[in-house]
């Protein structure tokens, strides 16, 4: 973070210091929130959890060099005192990020936030340091600590921005103003919580309505493959800026195609020219993605060039999410099980027969979460859809909605051995263990909640009975 001394962080939230013998003390590290991640000069903020209560760990994090403690109750220590640690949260990192001067790049949409926000920042570090959001925390505790791990020097501020449902994005644009305003999509994902794609759209749309005019410099890229997204345009005083594959788009990629290994190749187009791109990520989704962080970038000043060959260097940094492992027999495993929706779903079965070419492929799938009443009829989708693409085997791990995905199988052919439905994780690596060959393809997707990155770990691993339960 920027330095601010105590006496200005009080300030900012609102709060009352205690046991700060010298309130010019500055916070020059880090604002955390875990206790294991304190380093001399650090805020601590204690929030008061289901289980841990963070102002436990006071005294151990000033002992450890933090400055101070954010909390709701004095603890013995230096401390700021205030009466909702979530709002003095979002209050100071409103107000570094004011101070700042960054351009804040914030972005949104059903499925793909997260490998997208990691690819925007990837090109933009090629232009200037650039901080982005670790993993997925964008929500209204993990939005604000990424803000103040800007330091003085950053210069591109990216930040993804979830949705539980109307509001919360606003929310969010209110604590840390965008400058550029990125959706992806607007598709089925968190559909049981919103009530219908509809309601997804407004709730994502808040996005480009918080954005600065464009003769302010303000920017919505919308996706022009979309409908539901490309109707946002009016609702935006910004710039509009298009990406898709459409001709209508700003930004486009022409002759897409997927390398032997599964990796997406196309020529990207852009407004001030044109360069060939071939990634290292698999998967054809990732196109549109690309494309997304291209207009991205080529709307903060860099070339189609730049871009592209940013873009074919970009790597995965976030765990679980299509990470490609050979085994030393000659299997890949495809972990890609952080999350699932039945878009993202589509994706990874679509990635999976591009890199199963002349090989025998598995999809190790399990429940995607909070669809609501249209849960039953995407699972079916998904399972008709791993026969459609000639998918090896079908395993569905878990319980209602693992009998739906394969019923959608059976349903659409699958009435040999090509479909399996097994009880839980450990059941699959049984399965799996026993019938692998040398050069086989696992996928392996589904929501958070079901914890399938266990099966994956356990196949790349080794180990014994047990241990999948274990983890």
């Amino acid at each position: 973070m920027i330095a601010l001394s105590l006496a200005e962080i009080a300030e900012v939230v609102g709060g009352q210091t205690y046991d700060i013998p010298d309130p010019s003390v500055q916070v020059t590290g880090s604002v955390v929130r875990d206790s294991r991640e304190v380093e001399p000069g650090s805020l601590f903020v204690a929030f008061v959890g289901e289980r841990v209560d963070g102002h436990d760990f006071a005294e151990a994090v000033v002992a450890a060099g933090a400055a101070a403690v954010l909390g709701s109750r004095p603890v013995g220590v230096p401390a700021i005192v205030v009466p909702d640690v979530q709002k003095a949260l979002g209050a100071l990192a409103c107000h570094v990020v004011r101070r700042l001067g960054a351009t804040l790049v914030a972005l949104t949409g059903s499925a793909g936030k997260t490998s997208t926000k990691d690819l925007i920042a990837q090109v933009l570090r090629h232009k200037a340091p650039t901080v982005f959001t670790p993993g997925s925390l964008n929500n209204e505790i993990g939005l604000p600590l990424t803000a103040l791990s800007a330091t003085e020097d950053t210069r591109f501020l990216v930040l993804e921005m979830g949705a539980r449902g109307i509001g919360h994005i606003r929310y969010l644009t209110e604590l840390t103003p965008p400058k550029v305003g990125l959706v992806l999509n607007v598709g089925t994902a968190h559909i049981g919580e919103f009530g219908g794609r509809e309601q997804i759209a407004q709730a994502k749309g808040e996005l480009v309505e918080s954005l600065p005019s464009a003769e302010e410099g303000g920017t919505a890229v919308l996706n022009a493959d979309d409908p539901l997204v490309r109707a946002m345009a009016s609702r935006t005083k910004a710039k509009v800026v298009l990406f898709g594959e459409s001709d209508e788009a700003d930004v486009r990629a022409e002759n897409v195609r997927l390398t032997d290994s599964g990796r997406p190749s196309f020529v990207l187009h852009t407004p001030s020219g044109c360069s060939d791109v071939t990634m290292r990520l698999y998967g054809e989704h990732h196109v549109s993605n690309a494309l997304a962080a291209a207009a991205v970038a080529h709307e903060l000043g860099m070339s189609a060039e730049e871009i592209a060959t940013a873009l074919s260097e970009a790597g995965s940094l976030s765990r679980w999410r299509m990470e490609v492992t050979e085994r030393p027999d000659g299997v890949t495993v495809v972990n890609d099980a952080y999350n699932a929706n039945p878009e993202s779903m589509r994706a990874a079965l679509r990635a999976l027969a591009a890199m199963g070419q002349g090989r025998r492929t598995w999809a190790v799938l399990g429940k995607m979460a909070e669809l609501g009443d249209e849960a039953l009829a995407e699972h079916d989708a998904v399972g008709r859809l791993a026969v459609r693409l000639n998918v090896g085997k079908l395993v569905a791990v878990g319980g209602r909605e693992a009998s739906w995905l394969q019923l959608g199988a059976y349903n659409e052919g699958s009435w040999g051995e090509e479909s399996v439905h097994v009880s839980d994780a450990q059941a699959a690596v049984d399965l799996l263990r026993s019938e692998l060959r040398p050069g086989d393809v696992v996928l392996v997707k589904a929501s958070r909640s079901v914890g399938l990155e266990s099966v994956a770990e356990a196949l790349l691993a080794g180990g014994t009975e047990g241990e999948v339960a274990a983890r």
